[in-house]
């Protein structure tokens, strides 16, 4: 899809890698000075002392490593080793086999490695059944301008609002033809996917940040039991980030807002005929044996399953996992009545589909072992105190903002995080009597800016798979768009706060 001279010129993120190969001897005494760093810094706090300012230290190093590497799988691990050397250098090899099985046993990780695998083994079917070829070939005929493309694959986002997960995998699936058709980059299709994923899902009630943040604030106290979905619902309008990123988005779909930093560069690249960027050419689902079907039969083929996945999952409240295990089996059935794939076919698809979700699980299994780490390191209170003195009654949602945005970038975990932080926020607003809903909308905003704009967050890692780049790709391109988002964000939880104090 390059010609030769884009071909030849290789991007900073290879550059480097090919440095790293022909330099391991300066790698291997980077990162031995860095661990050996790590390991005498552990002797600063006494017994028993919080460790302060150093646990930030783990996430700093992600941030440098990754901006270096451009890999975040490599990456969240420099930072776990880290942190382990931080807690107890003698301990390392016993605490990250205790971390590791920690995660692995931990029912959201069960859930999210099911749910990963059973969509990426369903949107396989979905490929190799022609149903995502004949949905993309029929929007093909009615929509003819890259403006329009670029407006419907936001549009398609809002529709599948009921999980961030399903919009990042199926909307990225069902557009990639369409935008590689009018030179659109992969990073830009990651960036309209992603910014309608989490920051759409936070504004809609029927959705599973609704269910999991309702059940969360009545436990913590926000709200009298069974009152928090109500709660929920009276703080969407405070939801600034969410409202924000999505105009920021709809204003760059329509042209009114100019690409800028890293994606007008990865734009100017696309428009020379190279969608994909260099390192991306074998992710994806295989597409090499795709059935033919009639334009009207693929799309019902696409729209059925898609239909009884939604339907599904809100019948067993706005769980994924049954509703992806239930659109499965329907279209396994669909398909085998139809004679498009035989039994063997289905099975290998979903298996596959499996195969290609693997590392995306473990980007976000990695996330969640950095924060078990962040946790022992007492990194969310630190920051929580250390803005606590800058508190007053008109600054509390802003700084709640700013600060738990900043915890959620750092460990990429968008609902974990909120179980260590609710029980320290949710008290100081009702003590300084602050506005519940606007307090709760400063929260959700900040969760879903961190699962915006963290490289390593569960729906920037999907977004990025499914259409089509490395999460760093994407992470690099849309961060500027999501920084322009919370500050906006930020200066309305300002005015929101003294105009409601």
């Amino acid at each position: 899809m390059s010609s030769s001279n884009s071909t030849s010129s290789a991007t900073a993120g290879e550059s480097i890698a090919l440095t790293t190969v022909a330099n391991p001897t300066r790698w291997v005494l980077f990162y031995g000075a860095v661990m050996a760093g790590f390991a005498y810094l552990s002797t600063v706090p006494a017994e028993g002392e919080s460790y302060g300012f150093l646990s930030l230290l783990p996430a700093l190093l992600i941030l440098v490593v990754a901006v270096l590497t451009k890999k975040p799988l490599e990456s969240i691990f420099a930072g776990i080793i880290a942190g382990l050397l931080l807690l107890n250098p003698a301990g390392v090899i016993t605490g990250l086999g205790d971390i590791s099985l920690a995660v692995v046993m931990d029912e959201t990780i069960a859930w999210i490695v099911l749910v990963c695998g059973m969509m990426g083994g369903l949107i396989n079917m979905l490929e190799r059944g022609g149903s995502v070829l004949s949905f993309g070939e029929l929007l093909a005929k009615r929509i003819r301008t890259r403006r329009g493309t670029m407006l419907t694959t936001c549009c398609l986002g809002l529709m599948v609002f009921i999980d961030d997960y399903l919009n990042s995998l199926a909307v990225s699936a069902s557009m990639k033809n369409l935008t590689d058709r009018y030179k659109i980059s992969r990073e830009k299709l990651a960036f309209l996917v992603d910014s309608t994923a989490a920051p759409v899902c936070i504004l809609v009630p029927v959705s599973t940040w609704a269910v999991y943040f309702a059940a969360l604030l009545e436990e913590n106290g926000a709200v009298a039991e069974g009152k928090g979905m109500s709660l929920y619902i009276e703080s969407i309008p405070f939801m600034a980030y969410g409202w924000i990123a999505l105009i920021v988005v709809f204003l760059v779909a329509a042209g009114w807002l100019s690409d800028f930093g890293p994606m007008k560069a990865a734009e100017e690249r696309a428009q020379k005929g190279q969608c994909i960027p260099d390192g991306c050419r074998q992710l994806g689902f295989d597409t090499s044996s795709i059935r033919k079907t009639s334009p009207i039969v693929g799309l019902i083929n696409f729209i059925l399953p898609m239909a009884v996945l939604i339907a599904a999952s809100v019948y067993y409240d706005i769980d994924l996992l049954l509703g992806a295990l239930v659109a499965s089996l329907f279209t396994m059935v669909l398909y085998f009545w139809q004679r498009l794939l035989n039994f063997g076919d289905l099975v290998d698809s979903m298996l596959d589909g499996f195969k290609v979700m693997l590392h995306p699980i473990a980007v976000v299994c990695a996330g969640f072992m950095l924060k078990d780490i962040n946790d022992q390191l007492g990194m969310t209170p630190y920051i929580i105190d250390t803005m606590t003195p800058y508190m007053s009654k008109e600054m509390l949602p802003a700084l709640v903002f700013a600060a738990m945005a900043a915890v959620v970038f750092a460990t990429g975990s968008s609902w974990g995080v909120f179980v260590v932080s609710l029980p320290i926020v949710i008290p100081m607003a009702l003590v300084m009597d602050m506005s519940m809903p606007l307090t709760v909308g400063a929260l959700l905003s900040a969760s879903a800016f961190g699962s915006h704009a963290c490289f390593f967050s569960d729906s920037t890692v999907l977004s990025s798979q499914g259409s089509g780049c490395t999460p760093m790709q994407h992470g690099l391109t849309q961060i500027p768009y999501a920084l322009l988002g919370a500050a906006f964000a930020f200066v309305s939880f300002i005015v929101l706060g003294y105009w409601m104090a």
